[in-house]
C-alpha cells in the first residue's frame, strides 16, 4: 500500500506541472495507448497471463469501465490546472467514502460502525488539508474551481471501483484492465478528437512527456491492475484506502522537487487521514464491510 500510494502521488506532482501545457483529453489518450501497449506486452510474453478473447464477451462492459476511468483522469488534469497538488491529493482521500456509497448501491455492501468512523475521520482530515486549516473558509465551504472539478472526477473513480466487480464475468484483472484502457482511450479520442489533432506532439516540453510516460506506466498500467485485483476481492471503500497516504507522499515529493509546502498547518489533517487508514485496516470484519444476503 505504501508503494501503491507513492506511485499515485507522483502523478499529482508531475500532473500539476504539465496540466497547463497539454489538453487533458490528449494526455489521457496518450497515456492509455502506452499503458495498453504495456499490458499487451505482458499478455503476449507471460504464459497464462490471460485470454484476450474474454474481451469479446459483452464488450459494452468495458465502455462503462473505460468511460468512468477516462473521465476521472480527464477531470484530474483539468482540476490540476488550478488546484495545488497537495489540495488535489486531499480531495482524492474523499474517494473511499464515495466508494462505500456506490458499493452499497451496486453491490449492497453494508457499512459497519467501525468503517463509518474511519470514513468520517478521513473525510474530516481531507477537508482540513483542502482548506489549509482555515476554519472560517471551511465554514463557508469556499472550495477552489480546480478542487471542485477534480471532486467530480473522484466520484467517477469511486463508481468505477464497484463497477469492476459488478461487471466482471470471470476474466482476470490483467485482461479486464486492458479492456478498460482500450475502451477508455477510444472514448476519449472520439470526445477529444479536436484536442488530439490540435496538439503539437513534437513540440511538447520534456516535462509533459515525462508525465505522460510516468502516469501511463505507474498510474495507469500498474495501478489499474492493482485496483482491479483488489476490487474483485475487497469491498469498494477498502480498495481505496491507499488514498489516505497520498497527501503525505505528495508533500514529500513537492519538497523534494523544491516547491514550497504548506507546513505544519496541515499536520492535523494528515494525522486524521492516517488515523482513518489505521481504523480501516483494523476493521472488525475481514474486509471492513459485509455484503447483504
Amino acid at each position: 500500500m505504501l508503494l501503491f500510494s507513492a506511485l499515485v502521488a507522483g502523478s499529482f506532482s508531475l500532473g500539476v506541472r504539465a496540466a497547463n501545457l497539454i489538453d487533458p483529453a490528449a494526455i489521457t489518450v496518450a497515456r492509455f495507448i502506452i499503458a495498453a501497449g504495456v499490458l499487451v506486452g505482458i499478455v503476449l510474453l507471460v504464459p497464462g497471463a490471460g485470454r484476450p478473447r474474454a474481451l469479446l464477451q459483452a464488450p459494452w462492459r468495458y465502455l462503462l469501465l473505460g468511460g468512468a476511468f477516462a473521465g476521472y483522469f480527464v477531470l484530474m488534469f483539468e482540476g490540476l490546472k488550478t488546484a495545488p497538488a497537495v489540495s488535489a491529493s486531499a480531495v482524492f482521500t474523499l474517494t473511499p467514502i464515495m466508494a462505500a456509497g456506490f458499493g452499497w448501491l451496486l453491490l449492497r455492501q453494508r457499512m459497519t460502525g467501525h468503517l463509518a468512523v474511519a470514513l468520517a475521520l478521513g473525510g474530516a482530515g481531507a477537508l482540513w488539508v483542502i482548506f489549509r486549516g482555515d476554519l472560517a473558509a471551511m465554514a463557508r465551504f469556499q472550495i477552489g474551481r480546480g478542487e471542485a472539478i477534480y471532486f467530480i472526477g473522484c466520484a467517477l473513480h469511486a463508481l468505477y471501483t464497484p463497477l469492476v466487480r459488478k461487471l466482471n464475468r470471470g476474466e482476470g484483472p490483467l485482461i479486464s484492465s486492458l479492456g478498460t484502457l482500450v475502451a477508455g482511450g477510444i472514448l476519449t479520442a472520439v470526445w477529444g478528437w479536436g484536442a488530439l489533432t490540435a496538439t503539437a506532439w513534437g513540440q511538447l516540453p520534456a516535462i509533459v512527456w515525462i508525465t505522460i510516460f510516468y502516469v501511463a506506466i505507474f498510474a495507469s498500467a500498474i495501478t489499474t491492475m492493482l485496483v482491479q485485483y483488489a476490487a474483485l476481492r475487497l469491498p469498494s471503500a477498502k480498495v481505496m484506502a491507499y488514498t489516505y497516504l497520498t497527501p503525505l507522499w505528495v508533500i514529500v515529493l513537492e519538497a523534494a522537487l523544491g516547491k514550497e509546502t504548506p507546513g505544519i498547518v496541515l499536520l492535523p489533517g494528515i494525522l486524521a487521514t492516517l488515523g482513518a487508514l489505521a481504523l480501516l485496516l483494523r476493521s472488525d470484519q475481514p474486509a471492513g464491510l459485509s455484503r447483504a444476503r
